[in-house]
């Protein structure tokens, strides 16, 4: 029993540390007005996990920081194509 204690204590301690801040640029090509990366942005940072998002209508894309244990870029796509404005990954 005490070393069942002891990896659940060790796998607390660990795994919070495998945990990453990510950063990830999509490009959102349909942003077409001034107002668009008000949408965007609101829709990236209601995603759990998201802590910055900053959104450019003249570059069309939205650069988030995400914390990759609680989402993950597909979420964050799926987040702007539901709000209607799909993005992918910029390379």
């Amino acid at each position: 029993m005490k070393k069942l204690f002891a990896s659940l204590a060790l796998v607390a301690i660990v795994a919070p540390v495998l945990a990453a801040t990510q950063t990830v640029t999509l490009s959102v090509p349909g942003m077409t007005c001034a107002a668009c990366p008000i949408t965007v942005k609101k829709a990236i940072s209601k995603v759990e996990g998201v802590s910055k998002a900053d959104v450019s209508f003249d570059k069309r894309e939205a650069i988030v920081t995400f914390d990759d244990a609680k989402t993950s870029v597909q979420k964050l796509t799926k987040a702007t194509e539901d709000a209607g404005y799909p993005s992918s990954v910029k390379r």
